[in-house]
């Protein structure tokens, strides 16, 4: 059984191995030529303007992690979609309770006015 996962773990192996010595690479061959102006942050040829950081309402991202957390789950609909008729009516049933509970997820964010852009 573990055997079969044998090919991707050496997939992943050489796969991270081969990212880590071309960044040891670039690093030990790069040029490396500091100056002032490039140590100056860059925002499209124009001047900074205030700090580089700034306070961001919450709000940008709890509408982020919302659009993120239901937009991949509607990505669970399409395998089981594909093998509907195959799964039959035990299938049918667990997607109603999936679908249920997303569902109130999205009215609960909805009540507490997660979803109102002020």
């Amino acid at each position: 059984m573990l055997q079969d996962y044998l090919p991707i773990v050496i997939l992943v192996i050489i796969a991270t191995g081969f990212a880590g010595l071309i960044i040891l690479l670039g690093h030990l061959l790069g040029p490396r030529r500091p100056t002032a102006r490039k140590a100056q942050p860059y925002e499209s040829g124009m001047r900074p303007i205030g700090p580089g950081t700034r306070r961001m309402p919450i709000h940008f991202y709890l509408v982020a992690v919302l659009f993120i957390l239901f937009d991949i789950e509607v990505v669970f609909f399409l395998p089981w979609a594909v093998v509907f008729k195959q799964l039959g009516l035990f299938a049918l049933v667990e997607m109603l309770v999936f679908i249920l509970i997303l569902l109130v997820g999205y009215v609960y964010a909805w009540k507490k006015g997660a979803l109102e852009w002020e």
